[in-house]
């Protein structure tokens, strides 16, 4: 897989606060990447300096290719970017905030109107383009900022907190969107996120950050068997079997399902492997993994 943004060692202090801690990770082409950690650990400076908004104080980056603090501009162009706090122009309306913006992100003058209009459409915008923005919701102002950053059809989109302040249809709107433009055109997206039932979802791999620094990083799976060594497992066992089935690896009974707790991830092969030397059909076996949340607060609670 080709990677798209590669850190080495990355650090930004301000005075004498170090917001972003020796910074070394690869994100590769077509992931939805994860920044997980609680305000202040780092992720929004993490976005600002991957493109060219601030300068490192120690370290170096490269993001497609180009170096964020010497092509900043031109790296601007190639990247779509939603901060938590977005700013728009209040006195104009939704269709004129996106044609500055269109024209700011050099989108070939014969396109702006179809683009404009197509994400005014695909961000349920379209019935109050000719409104200024002043007016809007927060919710409706968090739309316009997220059509504002795909409208260029960037190659990386940097997501700062998305469906803060949207509504539960407007929120999976969004998600579904994320998955479109990873899964099926490629477009690489970093997901600042608290919404850890959101991340799970979505994020092929995550980043846990602590005051600046990376203190977990893979798949929600393998963190889960970082910090989880056991887990609940369901075994389906066909009609009538369940109490001999028990009688063989033990566990708790839920109509024709085996229920067992604390069980090592190593040990669910052998449990399987027992119940069919002794004659036993296994229909369905259901690992419980941790949730990405549970995972999250283990890997707090591991920190302190």
């Amino acid at each position: 897989m080709n990677a798209v943004i590669e850190t080495t060692n990355l650090t930004r202090r301000f005075g004498d606060k170090t917001a972003v801690d020796g910074l070394t990770l690869t994100v590769n082409g077509g992931e939805v990447f994860g920044l997980l950690g609680h305000n202040g650990a780092g992720k929004t400076t993490t976005v600002r300096l991957l493109n060219g908004v601030l300068n490192p104080s120690a370290g170096s980056a490269r993001v497609l290719g180009f170096d964020p603090v010497q092509q900043g501009e031109d790296l601007r162009k190639r990247t779509g970017v939603l901060t938590e706090t977005p700013s728009l122009y209040e006195g104009l309306n939704a269709r004129q905030n996106l044609s500055v913006f269109a024209n700011l992100y050099d989108v070939p003058r014969d396109q702006v109107k179809r683009r404009v209009d197509d994400m005014l459409t695909r961000f349920r915008l379209a019935d109050r383009a000719a409104e200024k923005v002043g007016g809007f919701s927060k919710g409706m102002k968090q739309r316009l900022a997220l059509a504002r950053a795909f409208l260029h059809q960037p190659d990386i989109l940097f997501l700062d907190e998305p469906t803060a302040a949207l509504d539960p249809i407007a929120s999976k709107d969004v998600n579904d969107l994320i998955l479109q433009v990873s899964r099926e055109e490629g477009k690489t997206v970093i997901l600042a996120t608290h919404n850890l039932h959101e991340a799970q979802r979505l994020c092929d791999r995550v980043a846990v950050l602590e005051m600046g620094r990376i203190v977990a990083l893979g798949t929600p799976k393998e963190l889960a068997h970082q910090t989880h060594k056991s887990l609940t497992v369901e075994i389906e066992v066909a009609a009538g079997e369940v109490t001999r089935a028990q009688s063989v690896i033990g566990g708790g009974v839920a109509g024709d399902t085996l229920m067992l707790t604390d069980v090592a991830y190593s040990r669910i092969p052998a449990y399987i492997e027992q119940l069919v030397s002794a004659g036993i059909k296994v229909y369905r076996v259901e690992p419980h993994e941790p949730t990405l949340e549970e995972v999250y607060f283990a890997i707090q609670k591991r920190g302190e």
